[in-house]
């Protein structure tokens, strides 16, 4: 029985579903949502933090900075609170409310970007913003979870050699890519392991990770609106682009057989049972990393007028995206972004109100 005194120090490391039954083709889940902050991002978190305790970087006067679509958000939320630091999440308006609402239930500041850049992606204008914080007060440390080697190291000293251990024979492994910590950690590790294991990126359409041009994408988790600097493609076999329309189906039909798993585990399924059909190869012994669970995404992709009013009303009915589901018309994305708006205020004027 583990018995812990500080919230990170428990992550589940040894849960896998195995999702045969469910999409007819031998892929193992690693579910890594089973830990105080919900999701792999704990991994990430933990490293970063300790390594900048250890450098002499993080002081108690301390205050933590991030931008995160989310899930780092409620890690370091985590983590700050348990270690006594202040910390301020920048995030944007694709975000859950209910991730916000954990943020700040957990004592953290959260600041929501409005404005896109020129690109159509949020992540630029989050950067320029702590930048600038940054540079106005020396007590603002930014971890940068984009640019920070302890991101992978992370993944390359837990992630990995926890799979190695349960797989010896692994041949394929499915790694969703975000800021592709945990796919270069993962990566790296394999390189060097007693047989070759191929890895399989899999990222969101719209994301110009992998090159590409940019495009609309409203769930947050996987893909840059950048290259991502720690990315190394070097050590990637193959690159896999999922629709989101496909992530949404993909997270039903998991949740109709008990699994309530998150947007960026789905986009990692969607993407690995894709290619395990076209390449109809039973025989491999295939891994996907699932990063987090489905609770924070109870207002979006299992909210049946968030998808109607961004995909249309057969995104759950059909097996391709109907047409005009990804309308450019922009009237039912800012119906719905001003609906969170306004749920958001009124959370946070109540969450005021019990602080005074």
């Amino acid at each position: 029985m583990p018995v812990i005194s500080v919230p990170y120090a428990f992550n589940e490391a040894e849960l896998y579903v195995d999702l045969r039954s469910i999409f007819g083709h031998s892929l193992y889940l690693k579910c890594e949502g089973f830990n105080f902050a919900g999701s792999i991002k704990l991994k990430a978190a933990t490293e970063m933090v300790e390594t900048a305790e250890r450098d002499g970087i993080l002081t108690p006067k301390s205050i933590l900075v991030e931008s995160s679509s989310g899930n780092l958000g409620v890690a370091l939320s985590m983590i700050a609170a348990s270690k006594g630091y202040r910390f301020l999440c920048v995030t944007d308006a694709r975000g859950n409310l209910s991730t916000r609402l954990m943020m700040e239930a957990l004592g953290s500041q959260v600041h929501v970007i409005a404005d896109q850049e020129a690109n159509g992606g949020f992540l630029g204008a989050r950067i320029e913003y702590i930048r600038a914080l940054c540079a106005s007060d020396d007590r603002y440390v930014w971890l940068s979870q984009y640019t920070n080697p302890s991101n992978w190291k992370a993944h390359y000293r837990t992630t990995a050699p926890e799979i190695a251990r349960q797989f010896p024979q692994l041949d394929v492994l499915f790694v969703g890519a975000g800021t592709t910590g945990t796919l270069m950690g993962c990566a790296r590790y394999f390189r060097e392991w007693h047989r070759p294991v191929r890895i399989i990126a899999v990222d969101s359409v719209g994301s110009v990770s992998f090159g590409g041009s940019p495009g609309r994408r409203m769930i947050p988790g996987l893909g840059m609106s950048m290259r991502p600097p720690l990315l190394d493609e070097s050590c990637v076999d193959e690159v896999i682009r999922v629709e989101e329309a496909d992530t949404i189906r993909t997270c039903h039909r998991l949740a109709r057989r008990g699994f309530l798993l998150g947007g960026s585990t789905g986009t990692v399924v969607s993407g690995a049972t894709d290619w395990l059909a076209r390449h109809d190869a039973p025989e491999l012994t295939a891994v996907a990393i699932g990063p987090d669970l489905g609770e924070r995404y109870l207002d979006t992709i299992y909210h049946t007028n968030w998808l109607q009013d961004i995909y249309g009303e057969d995104v759950l009915n059909s097996q391709e995206v109907p047409a005009g589901s990804w309308a450019d018309d922009a009237a039912p994305v800012t119906r719905w972004r001003r609906r969170l708006d306004l749920q958001t205020g009124d959370q946070h004027h109540q969450l005021q109100d019990r602080k005074t």
